[in-house]
């Protein structure tokens, strides 16, 4: 079964192509491509969304062209199209899902609209060492930090999440008041590279609460703080903040993670999102976890952030587990706000 998959859900366009196999075996990536909008936005420091609907409609028609050319297979050939219905941006969203059903019915097959988060859940599958169930998984994407036991595909229990700003924002957040470039998350990761993270003490929100819940607001308010209190001396001290602030995001992150891991018994940990791809988050999860005798897995560096693969193998995932089918339904909604613990409710 071939599998189409468009991600519109932000500001990056993805098209891939997926091969599900009878008998269990795992769905295969074939092809893909992917725009990014990063810098079209980053003379705004953030994400404009009437700017990132209308590059969408550029961009998704030519991803999939390219993404047919790569795997030399037509599109009469495709069984099912799947795209993101949520939670993302409304427009964003929309351009996907517009896309994906008018493509399906004019070829006359089932059309699959798919949880973004419950994409970058399941996208550590197609690594060269994929996890198996049940497992803790640590969703760190955008505007989302949430712990999730998961059971099987499409079984989630929501164990914690943040209740202020997310992981990925307090990244971007911190690296805007420092004057660092967008996307903010990887510019504060460079620059802490060459920074001490113990040189100032930056709170770490909610961390020896007994719940598994986030917060992250609080640090950002101690970063600007803190600069604003180095005044001049800020940049020749900007490295040491960038460091410590990244020192904070991680510390919590690693210990709420290992904290689910003991409260479930559970042995298996999955991190997925965009914030995934930080190098100190990896190596500190990798010490913690072995010291716990757990293992954790992560997707592909390249399927860390938005990406038309993980929708994909999402679709691929719940068709192969009977959890939902594919129907020749071509009247679509999408849902900006969709709690991944309510996806089997919708």
């Amino acid at each position: 079964m071939w599998i189409l998959g468009i991600e519109s859900s932000c500001d990056e366009t993805g098209v891939a192509l997926v091969r599900s196999h009878a008998g269990g075996n795992l769905p295969q990536l074939v092809a893909q491509a992917l725009h990014t909008q990063a810098a079209m936005h980053e003379a705004y420091g953030g994400v404009v969304p009437e700017l990132a609907s209308r590059d969408h409609i550029r961009r998704v028609l030519p991803l999939i062209q390219e993404v047919m050319q790569q795997a030399a297979l037509p599109l009469a050939d495709l069984d099912v199209v799947a795209y993101t219905r949520g939670p993302g941006l409304a427009g964003a969203l929309l351009v996907g899902a517009g896309t994906a059903c008018a493509l399906a019915a004019s070829l006359g097959i089932p059309l699959l609209g798919v949880h973004h988060l419950e994409g970058h859940l399941l996208s550590p599958f197609m690594g060269a060492d994929p996890p198996t169930f049940p497992f803790v998984a640590l969703l760190v994407s955008g505007g989302h930090t949430q712990l999730m036991r998961v059971k099987a595909v499409g079984s989630y229990e929501l164990l914690g999440e943040t209740i202020d700003d997310a992981a990925g924002e307090a990244f971007d957040k911190s690296a805007k008041l420092l004057g660092l470039g967008y996307p903010g998350g990887p510019a504060l990761s460079a620059l802490a590279a060459h920074g001490n993270p113990q040189a100032f003490a930056l709170p770490r929100p909610l961390l020896h609460q007994p719940n598994l819940d986030f917060s992250f607001a609080g640090l950002k308010t101690a970063v600007l703080t803190q600069s604003r209190k180095l005044g001049d001396e800020l940049p020749a001290r900007k490295a040491d903040l960038a460091a410590s602030t990244q020192a904070a995001i991680v510390d919590v992150l690693v210990k709420k993670s290992v904290k689910a891991l003991k409260l479930t018994g559970l042995k298996t940990l999955v991190v997925a999102g965009g914030v995934g791809a930080n190098r100190m988050l990896r190596e500190q999860l990798q010490k913690d976890c072995q010291a716990l005798g757990a293992k954790v897995h992560y997707p592909e560096p390249e399927l860390c952030t938005d990406n038309g693969a993980m929708i994909a193998m999402a679709a691929a995932m719940r068709i192969n587990a009977g959890v939902e089918r594919a129907q020749k339904s071509y009247a679509f909604n999408v849902l900006p706000r969709w709690p991944l613990a309510q996806i089997a409710t919708v």
